[in-house]
């Protein structure tokens, strides 16, 4: 199966929102992705779309976070929806990398998330507590977790990572 990763246009939403609500089976994330595009914690750059056979079958999501309540040079990773009839076959594998990577040549110091620890960490995720970074979520100490993008990028950083207040209905 070949897959290309862009970046999502004006005219994927429509394909985004049946992607999102057939991956996660509720609208909630699907609201989520659909009222980030529209704030100012969205990074139009790191919302991207896998397309097989010209269909759009994956969205990947990158936010700005704050730390302390900063600005920071920090991004958060998520939702990743991946059409259930493709899952399985290296489409989220594809976002996630393609993300990652973007991400690194735009500069941002490092990525959070809220994920299995086992899946992320082949990413080379890591819990974010290594990093001096907590979540204003509660979960998991392993379940949080962060990635420096730049050599140093996690360094002498401490604190609360807050997500924009549009993830708190998730």
């Amino acid at each position: 199966m070949s897959i290309i990763i862009r970046p999502e246009t004006v005219a994927d939403r429509a394909a985004v929102r049946n992607v999102v609500l057939a991956a996660f089976g509720r609208s909630a994330e699907a609201d989520l992705v659909d009222s980030i595009r529209s704030s100012d914690v969205c990074v139009p750059d790191l919302s991207l779309v896998a397309e097989t056979d010209g269909s759009v079958v994956g969205h990947i999501l990158f936010t700005h976070v704050t730390l302390n309540n900063e600005t920071s040079g920090l991004l958060g990773l998520g939702p990743v929806a991946v059409r259930p009839d493709v899952q399985g076959k290296g489409v989220g594998n594809a976002l996630i990398s393609a993300g990652i990577k973007k991400a690194a040549s735009l500069g941002y110091d490092g990525i959070v998330l809220v994920g299995n620890p086992r899946y992320y960490g082949r990413y080379g995720f890591a819990p974010a507590s290594r990093f001096g970074l907590r979540s204003a979520f509660r979960v998991l100490d392993d379940v949080f977790q962060a990635m420096p993008l730049q050599p140093g990028g996690l360094d002498g950083l401490n604190g609360t990572v807050r997500y924009s207040p549009e993830f708190d209905s998730v």
